[in-house]
Formats: structure tokens, sequence, C-alpha cells
């Protein structure tokens, strides 16, 4: 660590090597024509240590502007509370209790604690769930019901081998000029998320079939995998 920081600062590390033997600051200075400001603020870095080497950022928070301790944890648990609700009618619901903060002021608050969107602040109630074994509130119940059926709906397939799931579809690409219209077939394995591609002039189930016989059941069949299952525009052909 402490080598790759030196390394790109070299010109700065020999003369803070020769500042550590000599022991003398203002003779680096000398020997180096310093400027004062450069030379102070190397003398300040070098008593700081090799953290001070660091490319640190010169922002610093304004604690003037900062919201309270009280109101953001009132933000943060409101977003846990109510997950779907956006920032704007949290800001408006938060007026009830006597809390006041701006609906800018809720989004900030929800970008340091990683609940800009519904989903983070879904998860995050999933693992206060998880960890806490919180009972549920009305508004909560909705918002883990309405996830689970979208889930079912168009939710992530789960896989189990390559082989296992086939997703297949078409693809207009374009024209070209003598041949007219391009279609593409596609086939993506949702486990391995190995492609297959093939340009043709129709789109037909013909088309979609070359693709299979010609790609994609031999590569598995060479592989000893079999295809088992091919999900086609939406529908699952087994």
């Amino acid at each position: 660590m402490e080598q790759s920081i030196f390394g790109a600062w070299k010109h700065r590390n020999f003369k803070l090597s020769y500042y550590q033997n000599s022991g003398t600051f203002p003779k680096l200075v000398r020997l180096w024509a310093c400027h004062e400001r450069p030379s102070t603020v190397t003398n300040r870095q070098w008593r700081t240590g090799i953290e001070s080497q660091l490319n640190k950022d010169r922002r610093a928070p304004n604690l003037k502007n900062r919201i309270d301790e009280h109101t953001e944890e009132a933000v943060v648990q409101y977003a846990i509370d109510y997950p779907a609700h956006g920032q704007a009618r949290a800001s408006n619901e938060l007026r009830k209790p006597g809390i006041f903060v701006s609906w800018s002021g809720v989004r900030s608050i929800w970008l340091r604690h990683g609940l800009a969107c519904f989903k983070k602040r879904l998860c995050a109630l999933e693992e206060k769930i998880a960890k806490e074994g919180i009972t549920l509130t009305e508004a909560q119940v909705t918002v883990l019901e309405r996830k689970k059926h979208d889930d079912q709906v168009s939710g992530e397939i789960e896989t189990e081998h390559p082989g296992y799931l086939g997703s297949q579809d078409t693809f207009y690409v374009g024209t070209l000029k003598g041949v007219r219209r391009i279609y593409q077939q596609t086939l993506v394995d949702t486990y391995s998320k190995v492609a297959f591609a093939k340009l043709y002039t129709t789109k037909t189930p013909i088309t979609a079939a070359d693709l299979l016989n010609d790609r994609v059941l031999p590569f598995f069949e060479s592989h000893g995998l079999p295809m088992l299952r091919i999900l086609y525009f939406a529908r699952l052909i087994i």
C-alpha cells in the first residue's frame, strides 16, 4: 500500500526522504527553491504521516444544513413503513406528526441511506423482517403481496442447469436494399446466458425451428445436454 502511494508521488517522495535524512525542512526548501505555500503543505503532509498522501476529497459536508438526527430517523422509518410512497407524499404525511421536511430533504436522506427508489425500500423492509421479525402493517402487507404478484407475472426465471430453459424471440433488424426486411431469430440459455442468433428475410415458425435445428440443438447435444424447455414469444414449449 505504501509503495503504491509513494510510487504515484515520486517527486514528493524524494523531497520527503531528504527531509527525513537531514531533519531540517528549511534545507529542503532552499535546495528545491520551493514556494512558501507548497513547502508548508508538504511539511504538514509529511508530519501527518502516510495517510496524508491519499487522494482525499476536499469537499466537506455543511453541518449547518444537515437535518437533525431525530428528523432523519423519522424519514428513514417512514420509508420502511410505507415503501410505496414517494418523496413528495412522505414529506406531506410527516407533517401530521409535526416533522417538517421538504421533499428534496426526504430524497437527500433516502439517498444517504440507500432508499432512493421503491425497489431499494422494499429490500430494506425485507431485510428488517428477516432480522427483527417485526409485525407488518396493512400498508406493508399490501406492498409485499403486490411484489409477490409482480414476481409471478414478470419476475426472474429460476433455472437449475444449462439446457433447463431457453428463451427465444424474433427481432426486426432493419431493411437492406435489394433484400427488404431482415429479422433476427435469437435464443438465450437462461442459465448459462449463452446466446444463438441467425438472420432471416421472413418471420415465420419455419425460421424459428431452423435456428433450433441448425444451431441450438447440435450445440447442446455436443456437450451431452438436452434442451428441455423453450420459452417462445412468452409461451412455454416443452
